[in-house]
This record gives C-alpha cells, structure tokens and sequence, in this order.
C-alpha cells in the first residue's frame, strides 16, 4: 500500500477545520444538455483518478499525518446523484451548497465528493467539494479542466491545452524568484540580496504589527450555518474596456465593486462604522506560488496578503485609485512567501499552536478573497456544453465572509459565502456588484477619459463636474 508523507503546508490546511469553518473548496458548473450518470463514472475513472490524491485518504500518526493509498476505494462513495426539492431553482441549489459547505467530508476515505444533480433550473449541474490539503484553487481548477474537452465530441481536444483566464489574476506574483535566480548565478549580487532580505523583515514586521481593522458586523464569532449567493455573469469585456480607460487592471475594477457593494449593504444595515471615511475591511488574498508547468501538481503552493478595501470611500473613482496603490505594493513585497513559510511551519508545530497563530490573524481580518482564472472559451464535460462555472472559498478561524471571482467564457462570475450570524442575506451584496460596477460606466460615458488618466485630478472634481456638488452618500 502507498504511503507519502503530507506537506507541512497541506498539513496546516488539513488541520484549519472546526465546526464553524470546513476547509471545502466547493463549486458548481451547470451544463447545457444532460450528462448520463455512467458517461460521468467513466470520465472521472478515466481522468480525474490518474491524480492519486484522488484514491489516498489521510492518516495520522506520532510522526505526522501521511496519504495513503485507498485499499476499500469505492467510487460510488464519491460520486452520488442529487435531487433539489421544490422548484429547483437558485434558493434551493443555495441551500444545497450551504448544507454541504458544513458537512464534513468521511475522514476514513479520500477527501472529494461530486453531487450530479439531476435538475437545477431545468438542467443538470455537477456540484464538486474537495478539502483545501488536497490542492489550491488553481490547481483544483486545472484539474478540473482536465476532465473537459474543446467541443461536444468527448475524449477530443483536452481543454488543459488551452490556457485558461486573463492574464490579471488577482496579484498573481512571485517577487523572490528574480532576486534567487540573480544571486545564484551571480554570487557577486550580495548588495541586492542584503537589500532584498531588508524588504524582507519589513513585510514580516507588518504582517505581525498590522492593526485590527474596522469592526463592521460582517465581523464576529460566526455559528454553524452558512448561506451563499452569486450573480448573473458580467461581461468580462466591458470590464476591460473600463480598467484600460482608468489605467487599472482589470482586479482593481473588481476589488472596487467588492468594496462598494460591501459599504452598500452595510449602510443599509444601519452599521455607521461602514460609512465612516476610516472604514476599512481587510480580505486575506491568496497569491499564485506556482511556475506554469506545475499547473497540473496537487497540493496548496500559494501565499496569503492582507488587502484592506477602502470602503469607508464612497468616490468611486477615489475607491478606485487607492484599491490600485495598494495592489501595487503588495505585488511588489514579499508577504505572500512569507505567508507560506509560516503555513509550513505551523503544519510542525502542535495544532494548539497553530489555531492560536491563525485566530490572532484571523481575528484582524473580515474576508477571505480569491481571483481565479478560468478558461477563455466554452468547455465540454462528457459532450455536455458548461455554460456556467460558480465556486466559493472557505474560511478559516473567525473569519465569516468569504468572496470567490472566477472568469469563464468572457464573463465574470462572483461566489459569495458568509455565516449567517453575521450575514444571513449574502445576496443583498452581491445584487450590489453591477450597480457599483455601473457607476463606473456612468462616469466614463459622461466626462472625457483624459481626466482620468490624469491622477492629479482630484476624484471630487468629477462629482462636481457631473452635479455641481460633491457626493459623499
């Protein structure tokens, strides 16, 4: 029998799971026509088991916690066929994917689950849920694609040979890589590297210095129940246009609307801290760790940076300018590899030591947010057209809100997940997306591009271009 020892870094996200917080990767693709039960057997047989993690359950013992090869594999365990109740509409695939967001995965067998469920909103979706310590969101979304095809004739064109999503993924960076590759080859750089370990130390010392942020009720001890929500796809290209006309990337459009949908739902909440011009939410975003050609290899290979969403701006285009100051710093430091040191080293040290390091850090945070690109063009999964991908992040400690952004197809799909202690209608801030999104639009239709491109301009001034005055609500 099979028996590899589990990284210390997969390890830590395998011991993150408490009752208010599962470390399950879910998501949802809905398909076009329907997809026989057997075709889909056949498939995973095929594709998906060749990745062995997907035969290995997790076993522990006084040296560490160990993947083992699945003696009693029983694909029936992990393949089961769902029926939504009711109108089989988007409240009870919500509630489906909330009930399963709690409920564990069976620790004696391999750590995945797919519901084929027969009818959703006249269709067929595949419901997928996978333990965080079996691999990252861009691995997962690789593997993923590895069971789909270009077109409707199965077993043709892989679409793993097409490269998936934008090129802005969601401060998608590894700013070590040019410093290690420059001193290994040049040992002479001694100078750059005495600098690069002072950039270094700073980073450590803000991630451990960093204040709470702002106490909103999105913030507390979350229960046990979740609920989720998402949106109806915005075009990926009119969000382009926008980013290239206000000289951001195309995650800064996003990162606005997220803030703004966020100050919107709060104020209708009656929570003053949100319209507070101090108003910050940090969100813990992961940052892409691995080379291109590991695409396809398991395992958790990223970092995490604290971003704080200025939502207590209600200028759009001054949200906008300071999302963008803040994205480009923390590409240029070093927190998310020093975000996965640590990762590695509390998978070493006791799990009480552990959940003490992520509960203090946790308890400075609000959300958890993830960017991850998907494919460009359609995909098939056994001859049946995907014509949506949705998926939602977990969260971890305390941390109640957890927000997903894929791109598929020339779309933009947000997940959105919370604790329902804390938010019970996540809904509410995800209708809230397009009309901060929309904002934008009415600006750059109604004043020439020239004066946003010109960052001396005070944002105000375009309010008061627009209606005399300047807005603050």
């Amino acid at each position: 029998m099979g028996r590899e020892r589990m990284s210390s870094v997969d390890t830590a996200w395998l011991r993150m799971d408490s009752p208010q917080n599962l470390m399950l990767i879910i998501g949802v693709q809905v398909f076009e026509t329907p997809i026989k039960s057997l075709d889909l057997r056949r498939l995973v047989e095929r594709r998906l088991l060749k990745f062995k993690r997907f035969r290995q359950r997790v076993e522990s013992d006084a040296e560490g916690f160990w993947w083992v090869d699945d003696s009693a594999f029983d694909l029936d365990n992990h393949l089961v066929t769902t029926e939504l109740p009711g109108a089989a509409g988007n409240a009870e695939m919500q509630a489906l994917v909330a009930r399963l967001a709690v409920e564990p995965l069976a620790a004696d067998r391999p750590l995945w689950q797919f519901h084929l469920v027969r009818d959703f909103l006249g269709k067929q979706a595949l419901l997928v849920r996978v333990h965080h310590c079996i691999a990252d969101g861009i691995a997962l979304v690789g593997v993923m694609l590895s069971l789909t095809d270009h077109d409707a004739a199965s077993g043709s064109r892989r679409a793993t040979q097409k490269r998936a999503g934008h090129a802005d993924g969601m401060l998608e960076s590894n700013p070590w890589r040019p410093y290690l590759e420059k001193i290994v080859a040049h040992p002479d750089a001694i100078a750059d590297y005495a600098q690069f370990g002072s950039h270094v130390i700073k980073d450590a010392l803000r991630i451990v210095l960093m204040p709470d942020d702002t106490a909103t009720a999105l913030k507390g001890i979350p229960g046990n129940t979740k609920a989720v929500a998402w949106n109806e796809p915005m075009p990926l290209d009119e969000i382009k246009a926008v980013s290239k006309v206000l000289g951001v990337s195309i995650n800064d459009v996003l990162l606005s609307c997220v803030a703004g949908a966020l100050r919107r739902y709060l104020a209708e909440e009656g929570d003053a801290s949100a319209v507070a011009s101090d108003c910050e939410i940090r969100a813990m975003v992961p940052v892409n760790l691995r080379p291109v050609d590991q695409a396809l290899e398991l395992g958790n290979k990223f970092g995490l940076v604290p971003l704080c969403l200025p939502v207590g701006i209600a200028n759009p285009i001054a949200r906008l300018r300071k999302i963008r100051r803040r994205t480009a710093e923390l590409k240029e430091g070093y927190q998310a590899m020093l975000a996965f040191g640590v990762l590695g080293v509390l998978g070493l040290v006791p799990r009480s030591v552990q959940k003490l390091v992520l509960d203090v850090l946790a308890g400075k945070t609000t959300a958890v947010m993830t960017n991850v690109p998907g494919p460009r063009e359609p995909v098939f999964l056994a001859g049946s057209k995907v014509s949506r991908i949705m998926f939602w992040v977990p969260q971890s400690g305390n941390i109640g809100v957890g927000v997903s952004i894929l791109s598929y197809a020339g779309s933009v799909q947000f997940g959105l997940i919370t604790d329902t202690q804390l938010c019970a209608q996540p809904q509410r801030i995800v209708d809230a997306f397009a009309p901060e999104f929309e904002k934008l639009i009415l600006l750059l239709s109604l004043l020439p591009a020239e004066m946003f491109l010109d960052t001396s301009v005070d944002p105000v001034v375009f309010e008061q271009a627009l209606f005399g005055h300047g807005v603050s609500a």
